[in-house]
C-alpha cells in the first residue's frame, strides 16, 4: 500500500508546471487586455489558461474532487481529455496564425483553421458520447488510461485522445521546423521557436509513453508505469517549454525595446545636462511617466534649446575641429559628431551673442538637431574634446598668422 502522502508527491508533477504558467499568464495578462484586439495575444492567453486547466484538472487531488462532486465515477476522464484535446487545437491555431502573420493567403488560413476546428471539435464531441456508453465503476485517479484500456468505449476514447494529441504534436514540430530556418528571423522568435521545438519534441515522447503502455496491456502486459509515472513529468517539462516558446519573443521583444529607449534616454545624458544648464532649466519630474515619454521629452528639450543656439554656432570652428578631429585618427562619423560637440560646447560657453559664420563645412542646424545622439556621445569623452578644440585652435592661429 502506498504511504498517505503519495497523492501530495505525485501531484508536484502537477500543481509545479500549473504554477509556472499561472505566472506566464500573469505576466502577459496586462498586455493581452491592453491589446485585447491582437488576435495573437488573445491566443496566447487561451493557451496559458487552457494549459493550466489541464495541469490543475489532471491532478490526483482535483480528479477526486471533481468525481465527487459530480456523483460520477470517473467523470474527470473525458473532462481532462476534452481539455487536452482543446489546448492541442489551441496550440496548432496560434502556430498557424502566428507563421502566417496578418498578411499572407487568408483562403488558405481559413481553411486550415476550419479543419483544427472541425477535427478537433469531433474529437471532443467523441469522448462525450463514448464515455456514457462505458462501464466504469472503479473510481481510478492515477492510472485509468491502463486500468480501462481494454474495456469498450473507454478504450476508444482513450485512443482518439492521444491519436489527437500525437498528430498535433507532429503537425507543430513541422511548422516549428520549418520556419525556425527562414532566414532573417528574429532572434527571440528564433529562441522561442527553439523551445517550442523541444516542448513539442517532449509532448510525442509524452504521447509515445502513454500509447506504449495502451498498447502493453492490449497485448496482455503490464508497462503501466510508462503511463503513471513518466508520462506526467514529460509533459509537466514539454508544457513549461512551450509556455515559454510563446511567451518569450513577445516578452524578449519587449525588454528589448525598453532596454533601447533606457540605452537612448542615458545616451543623452551628457547633451541634455550641458544644455540644461546653458537654459537654466530643466525637465520637471513627472511621476508615472513611461520610458517612452521620458525618452520623448528629453529629445524635444534638446531640439527646442538646441534650435536657437545652433544658429549661432561658429560655422568656422565647425570646420577647423572636424579638420582637427580626422587630423586626431578619428573616421568621418565620429569626426562629425566631435566637431558639432565643441560647437555646441563653445556656443555655450560664449552666451547668447551673435557671430557671423566663418570658414567652409559647419554643420547646420538641421544636421545638428538630427544627430543629437552622436553629439551626446562624443561629450562622454571629454579628453577627445579637449584635444580637438586644442588643434582646431592651433589650426585658427596658423590660418591668421
Amino acid at each position: 500500500m502506498r504511504p498517505p502522502g503519495f497523492l501530495c508527491e505525485f501531484s508536484v508533477s502537477f500543481w509545479t508546471p500549473a504554477a509556472v504558467l499561472v505566472t506566464a499568464l500573469a505576466i502577459k495578462l496586462p498586455s493581452i487586455i491592453r491589446l485585447w484586439r491582437d488576435p495573437l495575444l488573445r491566443a496566447v492567453g487561451t493557451l496559458l489558461l487552457l494549459a493550466c486547466a489541464v495541469f490543475v484538472f489532471s491532478a490526483p487531488s482535483t480528479i477526486a474532487l471533481v468525481n465527487r462532486l459530480a456523483g460520477v465515477p470517473n467523470i474527470s476522464a473525458p473532462w481532462c481529455y476534452s481539455l487536452i484535446t482543446a489546448l492541442c487545437a489551441n496550440g496548432l491555431l496560434l502556430l498557424i496564425t502566428w507563421r502566417n502573420g496578418p498578411v499572407g493567403r487568408p483562403a488558405a488560413l481559413r481553411r486550415a483553421r476550419r479543419w483544427v476546428l472541425s477535427v478537433y471539435s469531433g474529437v471532443i464531441v467523441a469522448l462525450w458520447v463514448l464515455f456514457p456508453l462505458a462501464d466504469t465503476p472503479a473510481e481510478r485517479l492515477r492510472d485509468l488510461d491502463t486500468y480501462y484500456a481494454t474495456t469498450p468505449f473507454v478504450r476508444e476514447g482513450i485512443l482518439l485522445y492521444l491519436l489527437a494529441h500525437a498528430v498535433a504534436c507532429l503537425v507543430s514540430s513541422r511548422l516549428i521546423r520549418a520556419w525556425v530556418r527562414v532566414p532573417g528571423l528574429d532572434a527571440w522568435l528564433r529562441r522561442g521557436l527553439r523551445l517550442l521545438g523541444a516542448g513539442y519534441a517532449l509532448d510525442l515522447a509524452y504521447s509515445a509513453a502513454k500509447l506504449t503502455a495502451v498498447g502493453a496491456r492490449w497485448a496482455g502486459r503490464n508497462a503501466d508505469w510508462l503511463s503513471t509515472d513518466l508520462a506526467p513529468a514529460v509533459a509537466a517539462v514539454a508544457a513549461i517549454l512551450v509556455a515559454t516558446g510563446f511567451v518569450l519573443p513577445h516578452a524578449g521583444q519587449y525588454l528589448r525595446d525598453r532596454w533601447r529607449v533606457r540605452l537612448a534616454h542615458g545616451e543623452l545624458r551628457p547633451l541634455y545636462r550641458l544644455l540644461r544648464s546653458a537654459s537654466g532649466a530643466g525637465l520637471p519630474f513627472v511621476l508615472r511617466a513611461t520610458p517612452e515619454l521620458r525618452l520623448t521629452r528629453r529629445e524635444t528639450f534638446i531640439r527646442d534649446v538646441l534650435l536657437p543656439l545652433g544658429r549661432r554656432i561658429d560655422t568656422g570652428l565647425g570646420g577647423r575641429a572636424y579638420d582637427a578631429a580626422l587630423g586626431l585618427g578619428h573616421p568621418p562619423e565620429r569626426a562629425r559628431a566631435l566637431a558639432a560637440a565643441v560647437c555646441v560646447l563653445d556656443a555655450v560657453e560664449t552666451g547668447a551673442r551673435t557671430r557671423p559664420g566663418t570658414g567652409d563645412g559647419g554643420a547646420d542646424t538641421a544636421d545638428l538637431l538630427r544627430e543629437i545622439g552622436a553629439v551626446s556621445r562624443a561629450l562622454r569623452r571629454p579628453a577627445d574634446i579637449e584635444a580637438v578644440r586644442a588643434r582646431a585652435a592651433g589650426a585658427r592661429v596658423e590660418t591668421r598668422v
